[in-house]
């Protein structure tokens, strides 16, 4: 935002008057940012339909024109807060998958998602809305599809430990990776009962099926909370 920059008016002399504080313009490259922070912020609330350029112009103490210059418009900007959020998900789900064994990696991958969820909220109130626009980067599913990816590999390499398909691994990748991030959805508004349980339930159900389910689910790794 545009800072001004305070004069000392001590120094004035009586017979003259104090002088304005000079304000120092923002770059280019800070108003970009200021202008994606404020519709993310916008887009999350009232979503794409009910947030306008005026809007965003006035939050930003700006003409309708600089919102065009930078973004060429509403849907400009929108696609650009997607294509951050879907790559600011995907590299904390990817980047979480350290562990050697696998049902930890079910475990750190669901807590991917759900800290993703914590400390970007608005980010992910805007995923899970459909893209209105055809030329968007991405979307929810495809994001989706993306994670599921990731898993895949794991699940394929512990299927042929197991002697069986490894050709079925997409299909529970997907099935899996889909289960969490509904729940995510589910746990964005309600937030109980707490981050490390939901994922242990996760992981119960992800690792031992219906009829293998633990009474009381527990987690191997090191993050319990």
């Amino acid at each position: 935002m545009i800072d001004a920059v305070a004069t000392d008016s001590s120094s004035t002399p009586s017979n003259e008057k104090p002088r304005r504080a000079r304000r120092t313009r923002m770059t280019g490259a800070e108003r970009r940012e200021q202008l994606l922070e404020i519709g993310r912020t916008l887009f999350a609330a009232k979503g794409f339909e009910g947030t306008s350029v005026e809007e965003i112009a006035a939050k930003a103490g700006v003409s309708k024109p600089v919102v065009y210059e930078h973004f060429g418009g509403k849907e400009g900007l929108y696609a650009v807060v997607v294509d951050r959020e879907m790559r600011r998900l995907l590299d904390m789900v990817t980047g979480s998958l350290t562990a050697g064994h696998p049902r930890e990696l079910c475990e750190q991958a669901a807590f991917a998602l759900l800290d993703y969820i914590e400390e970007y909220t608005d980010g992910f109130r805007i995923l899970v809305r459909d893209s209105p626009i055809p030329q968007s980067t991405g979307s929810f599913a495809s994001l989706i599809s993306d994670i599921a990816t990731q898993v895949e590999d794991i699940l394929g390499r512990e299927f042929r430990n197991r002697g069986f398909d490894a050709k079925l691994a997409p299909l529970y990748a997907q099935a899996l990776v889909g289960m969490v991030a509904l729940t995510g959805q589910w746990w964005l508004d309600v937030r109980r009962p707490k981050k490390a349980e939901v994922a242990a339930h996760l992981v119960n159900l992800a690792w031992h099926g219906l009829d293998g389910l633990e009474p009381k689910p527990r987690l191997i790794g090191h993050r319990k909370n």
